[in-house]
């Protein structure tokens, strides 16, 4: 693109469109260049071992992109290999989207975050005058995880799932803990409706996506011709089966999208161009509770460290798909993970990618050496709350976990008698001890944020 197209671009779109281009030009070079190297030879290990068909992977470094690839098979049938435009379902990583959305409005002054969302929501219940935008944004609102009445094989509007939720009892008061919900992200779309006056994914069209050229970006329609669509997949019995296709729009996890443009929207929040960087500030501030205690977790973002580097990120699922977008602001650097692969953990990839980057991004780790017999007693299998099955099994030497039909097989190096860490993953710990009710319970986490915990059964 010569000068006078690009000063057409600034013209018309201002700083964003001018750093859009600067990073399409970046992202046309990183594709064509892209040779075997360190990250290919990572990423498709993590393939194999996380039973992955497909994968699109996007590494941006100090506004450059310097690695847009795709890996695999976007349709294992028709033998379609995966590229940086492959589109995948992006799950809960949608959800900044719809945050931003949100404080679009609050900068415009029609939302505030202390609006009660009762306000916008007909026939509310009075158990609910308490929670607020804010509440809601950030998982803190004590509303049930998923409205009771969503059904993922049917199209309801928003409206109907929320009011499914009506007559449910908050499971904790506003404010008082973080516990992930999907029910706020349909009330957050409905209040963008609302105040709006047009459907939310035409809202996020028009305010987003458009201006950032973000042209593969859409919610995820079943039927329509989406180009470059990928097929989800799901490892079971030893082989690739097709994923569920739900035909359900979910505000909470509402779109689809490529690693090119999701390059693109990393750049847009570099740049601070859709919403400004005070607003931004806001969404990457640790939200508190009640008590002061803060949590790990803003608008749309989760803001849990990698190591001692601060990290801003999402993961999403859906039905065959897994996706994670990360920022290490202080490192300059963000990296998207897209797989057609329904147990496939894009996180783990994501922080892999970043250490060829970051060298202290995992904690240093000291193995210590346990006997075999000492190993066994972990062995057996587990229950999670929900209703998955864990195996943790002894494998020559070392403990295996496997979350699930399909789940990646997790090797367990020893910190401690009873305290493990993940061998491709050294921020994920595993924690053997005594459950509340009798006998032994797991526990996974990641620099302090909890990833499941299970019951060892009969």
């Amino acid at each position: 693109m010569d000068m006078a197209s690009l000063q057409g671009v600034h013209k018309k779109f201002g700083h964003t469109g001018a750093a859009i281009v600067v990073l399409w030009v970046g992202l046309a070079g990183a594709m064509q260049s892209a040779s075997a190297d360190a990250i290919d030879d990572y990423v498709a290990s993590q393939m194999q071992k996380q039973h992955i068909a497909g994968l699109s992977l996007a590494v941006i470094k100090d506004g450059k992109p310097v690695k847009v690839q795709g890996y695999g098979s976007a349709n294992l049938e028709l033998n379609v290999p995966v590229s940086a435009d492959t589109v995948f379902k992006i799950g809960s990583v949608s959800k900044q989207f719809i945050a931003t959305g949100v404080m679009l409005l609050v900068e415009e002054g029609k939302v505030s975050l202390d609006d009660k969302i009762t306000k916008y929501l007909d026939g509310a219940p009075e158990t609910w005058s308490d929670i607020t935008v804010l509440h809601v944004l950030s998982h803190t609102s004590g509303l049930m995880r998923e409205g009771p009445g969503f059904a993922p094989y049917k199209l309801q509007t928003d409206a109907e799932v929320i009011k499914s939720a009506y007559a449910a009892p908050l499971q904790f008061k506003p404010g008082e803990k973080f516990q992930y919900c999907n029910l706020g992200y349909f009330i957050l779309a409905e209040i963008v409706h609302k105040v709006s006056g047009k459907e939310w994914l035409t809202f996020m069209d028009e305010r987003v996506f458009k201006p950032l050229q973000m042209t593969a970006t859409r919610t995820t329609d079943v039927t329509a011709l989406v180009p470059n669509r990928a097929s989800g997949y799901a490892f079971k019995d030893g082989g690739q089966r097709n994923g569920a296709n739900i035909i359900a729009l979910r505000p909470s996890g509402a779109f689809l999208s490529t690693a090119v443009d999701l390059a693109k929207w990393s750049a847009a929040l570099d740049a601070g161009s859709i919403v400004s960087r005070k607003t931004l500030d806001l969404m990457w501030t640790p939200v508190k509770l009640n008590s002061g205690e803060a949590t790990k977790y803003g608008f749309g973002f989760y803001l849990d460290p990698a190591g001692s580097h601060r990290r801003m990120h999402h993961g999403g699922s859906m039905p065959g798909f897994r996706a994670e977008f990360a920022r290490f602001p202080d490192d300059g650097l963000s990296i998207v993970v897209l797989a057609n692969a329904e147990a496939s953990m894009p996180e783990v990839i994501s922080l892999g990618v970043a250490a060829q980057f970051i060298p202290d991004v995992f904690p240093a780790r000291v193995q210590m050496r346990l006997k075999p017999k000492v190993l066994d007693e972990f062995t057996g299998r587990y229950k999670l709350d929900t209703g998955s099955t864990a195996i943790v099994a002894r494998v020559d030497d070392e403990l295996h976990l496997t979350i699930g039909d399909g789940g990646v097989e997790m090797a367990l190096a020893p910190l401690a008698p009873s305290r493990f860490f993940w061998t491709d993953s050294p921020a994920s710990e595993v924690t053997f001890s005594k459950a509340p009710g009798g006998g032994l319970q797991i526990v996974m986490q990641t620099g302090g944020t909890e990833w499941f915990k299970a019951t060892r059964v009969p």
